[in-house]
């Protein structure tokens, strides 16, 4: 037995064509148009912003960024992931608790350790000097 799902039903994008007798040559579901609509108003702010000044160049320039801005937020929305979900998901990364890099210190660290710049010399130990001196020290000077 073959069962259907309601796979195609969710497939069917949303698509405006355009108005009637004059579709464009391009397909855009509403999302898109929606987007597409917000991010240009943004990035003409942010020409502003910069000091670019409005003219033609200007505006061609930030539509086509709205174009390829649009083209990569609406490639991650789709019936399964709507556009609520992906900015959810976007704030809440941006807001996750981060692994630290920076070290605090731990059970061993080299915080501590002095920093001298000649090498310390090794001390030599005779076997019987240390007991002559100390037998000179406790005994009164020969004249």
């Amino acid at each position: 037995m073959r069962i259907r799902t309601d796979d195609e039903v969710y497939r069917v994008d949303a698509v405006w064509l355009g108005p009637p007798k004059a579709t464009f040559p391009w397909r855009a579901r509403y999302v898109a148009w929606g987007v597409g609509i917000a991010v240009f108003l943004v990035v003409l702010t942010v020409e502003r912003q910069l000091g670019v000044g409005f003219g033609f160049f200007s505006t061609a320039w930030a539509f086509i960024a709205t174009i390829l801005i649009t083209r990569l937020i609406t490639r991650k929305i789709s019936h399964e992931r709507p556009l609520g979900a992906v900015f959810t998901m976007w704030l809440r990364e941006l807001h996750a608790p981060r692994e630290r890099t920076r070290g605090d210190g731990g059970a061993v660290t080299a915080t501590k350790l002095r920093v001298q710049p000649t090498r310390p010399r090794p001390k030599h130990k005779r076997p019987g000097t240390s007991r002559a001196r100390r037998g000179r020290a406790a005994a009164p000077a020969r004249r």
